[in-house]
């Protein structure tokens, strides 16, 4: 692991897989490690977010993904990020001790979402807690206001946030305001704070206005194609970026309105790459034989650049 080095480009926010009966299913980790690397050239992942349940995993099955992807991931992933937001402070504290101890290449946190911060200072507080458990590891700040309900702005958090929290490193900013965004960046101008977007079918506008990468369910089965929208954009052919962004979002808005999330997800992976993901936890329900065969036959008709 190369845990010191800048993160950038994508990062596939990694999906938990589950036995039939919805225990996670770790003997797939090794075969999904080859997969992300050798089929998708995506080198990096985020363990146990949004994408990966892992809200609806218990601490001990959160340790044990974690464990098996820095295992597994051992010289062939450059960045394993763990999540170790929960909703309350201990348990933050003890995953944030536990990624330390295996040697995660950073951290990311939630912001509590039942008892919900409601001002800048209440939120630092939150994260400096949980960072102090892992001082030598990089710390992100997960934002997704979408469904923590937490809309404070990253702009705001970043005052001062250097002095307070010595290890953070930068932003999952998973939101649409890409005004939010290009402020943080612009009050970036040292280059010190990473900044990943995480609404995948708007990533062009995030690298426009200056974002570091990316972390998104997406890159699991089309890193391919994002990371040839990412040289593109590198080489200032806007129309071939377009066209690569263009094609991803008229995927997602098909799968969208047929009704899209996680277990969605979970099944769009199984069937591009072959490896079981199984089923959501509970409350989550398992996609339609219906969601699968149109997600499918949308994907298999799309004609990428170069014919990939």
């Amino acid at each position: 692991m190369t845990p010191r080095k800048k993160l950038e480009g994508l990062v596939a926010a990694a999906i938990t897989p589950m036995t039939p009966d919805g225990q996670i299913n770790l003997p797939v980790i090794r075969q999904y490690v080859d997969y992300l690397v050798n089929e998708q050239n995506v080198k990096n992942v985020f363990v146990n977010g949004t994408t990966g349940e892992g809200l609806s995993l218990s601490i001990q099955e959160r340790k044990q993904l974690a464990e098996e992807w820095m295992s597994q991931g051992k010289d062939k992933l450059d960045h394993v990020i763990i999540h170790v937001g929960a909703l309350n402070l201990p348990e933050c504290q003890e995953l944030a001790r536990h990624a330390a101890a295996i040697g995660a290449g950073g951290i990311a946190v939630i912001a509590p979402f039942f008892f919900k911060p409601t001002n800048k200072d209440e939120l630092v507080a939150f994260l400096q807690k949980v960072a102090s458990e892992a001082p030598e590891v990089p710390f992100y700040y997960y934002h997704i206001p979408p469904l923590t309900g937490v809309k404070i702005r990253v702009e705001e958090l970043l005052d001062g946030i250097k002095a307070q929290i010595p290890t953070f490193q930068g932003v999952k900013f998973s939101d649409t305001d890409l005004l939010d965004l290009a402020q943080c960046i612009n009050k970036n101008e040292t280059g010190e704070f990473d900044f990943l977007y995480g609404v995948d079918e708007q990533l062009l506008g995030a690298l426009a206005v200056g974002a570091n990468g990316a972390v998104g369910s997406t890159y699991n089965y089309l890193g391919q194609q994002t990371n040839l929208m990412l040289q593109a954009f590198a080489k200032a052919d806007l129309a071939l970026a377009q066209k690569y962004q263009f094609l991803t979002g008229e995927f997602l808005n098909f799968v969208i309105k047929l009704g899209f999330g996680v277990a969605q997800t979970k099944a769009v992976m199984t069937f591009v790459s072959g490896i079981p993901m199984g089923p959501p936890r509970l409350p989550l329900v398992d996609a339609s034989t219906e969601f699968i065969v149109k997600a499918k036959a949308k994907l298999d008709s799309i004609v990428w650049p170069d014919g990939d």
